[in-house]
């Protein structure tokens, strides 16, 4: 019978693997204790003093939570519970940042700044099948963990980057932190727009990042004003819900309906170029694309969704000139670098993609490698 041999060097690696793996696994408990302290329990309460909401929340500084804007709906005031020992309750002061878009808000502790155990964000995205766990507060079961892996991330313009993990989460668990195995949080639950069985989405931790602590805001301000502006649309609002479920079609019909309402909204005209180039409607999105640029001439994102129409239609020359703009308006964005060496290797044009490329692996070498692997499989 014919005996496979593996290399020396084969046999090394895959041990390193299950080492690397088992060492994960076996370490998992011990992760939980270190980054379940910064983990809080959330609950808030009407002028009457009934309890409204549960949630969840953690610490990005001493005393600054975030969690979920819409688990402070209707509330008028609020209070933590810490997860560390026996856990200790703290009252809820007011908002020092809001996301609307992100559904995302900074709460103030009133608590001693020694007792907050701030996280760690991660620097970058995570991977799809990258394992993650959630530590939360299901069902108002204080401090529960959960574990899975992330199935998808995903864009959803105006809002960033959406993931999709299979850990599972229950009501209670919005706000909660997603951790890799390095302990850093890669994203925050949202339970409100999710559906079916085990599809569960987060907002990239990369949003949070971009919070900026501003004048202190009272509960009741949030719940009393809530959205506002263009952001008080229920059509925008809802085609963006259906956006991160990826129900394309769905969403489209929503953001129409916003720009017949007001023709000069530019972020809802981004929106329905986006759906059409996820139904392969390419030179509708090229359309909407163009009305958006008329009133946001100076984006580079913009940019860079015109030029992506212009290469799913074929028009790669078009797409270049696009992606072109889109690195003149923010030559330190990636982005557009790693667009413009996928269109010109498109072209054959190999020698304008490895200088974009070689400027693209300067500014982002996961990007770059990205772009690498995508080459390769051409």
């Amino acid at each position: 019978m014919y005996k496979r041999i593996f290399p020396l060097p084969v046999i090394l690696l895959l041990l390193l693997f299950t080492t690397r793996l088992a060492l994960a696994q076996d370490g998992l408990p011990e992760l939980v204790r270190q980054v379940k302290p910064s983990v809080v329990a959330l609950t808030t309460f009407d002028s009457s003093g009934d309890a409204l909401m549960t949630g969840s929340g953690f610490f990005i500084a001493p005393g600054q939570v975030v969690t979920n804007l819409h688990v402070l709906r209707n509330s008028a005031r609020a209070e933590v519970r810490t997860l560390d020992g026996k856990g200790k309750i703290f009252p809820v002061i007011g908002a020092t940042a809001v996301d609307e878009e992100g559904d995302l808000v900074v709460l103030s502790i009133d608590m001693p700044a020694d007792r907050a155990r701030p996280v760690e964000l991660a620097p970058a995205l995570p991977d799809e099948g990258e394992k993650i766990f959630v530590v939360g507060n299901p069902l108002k079961l204080e401090g529960s963990v959960s574990d899975g892996i992330v199935s998808a991330v995903r864009e959803v313009p105006n809002v960033g980057r959406i993931i999709q993990f299979t850990a599972p989460v229950s009501h209670g668990n919005s706000g909660s932190p997603i951790f890799n195995l390095k302990g850093h949080v890669v994203g925050v639950v949202t339970v409100k727009v999710t559906n079916g069985q085990n599809i569960n989405l987060a907002i990239s931790s990369t949003r949070t990042s971009q919070l900026r602590a501003g004048k202190l805001r009272p509960l009741t301000e949030l719940s009393r004003h809530g959205r506002t502006g263009d952001s008080a649309d229920p059509a925008y609002r809802n085609g963006v819900e259906s956006l991160w479920l990826g129900n394309y079609d769905t969403a489209l019909g929503f953001f129409e309906n916003a720009v017949n309402k007001n023709p000069k909204r530019a972020d809802a005209w981004i929106q329905v170029g986006y759906c059409k180039v996820k139904q392969g409607k390419n030179d509708e999105a090229i359309r909407a694309y163009q009305q958006a640029l008329t009133l946001k001439p100076d984006s580079a994102d913009l940019r860079n969704k015109l030029g992506d129409a212009y290469y799913y239609a074929g028009r790669l020359q078009e797409a270049i000139e696009s992606y072109k703009e889109a690195v003149r308006l923010r030559p330190d964005s990636p982005e557009g670098y790693y667009n413009l060496a996928l269109a010109y290797e498109e072209l054959g044009d190999y020698s304008s993609a490895g200088f974009q490329a070689r400027t693209l692996q300067k500014l982002d070498d996961k990007l770059y490698r990205k772009f690498l692997s995508e080459r390769t499989n051409k």
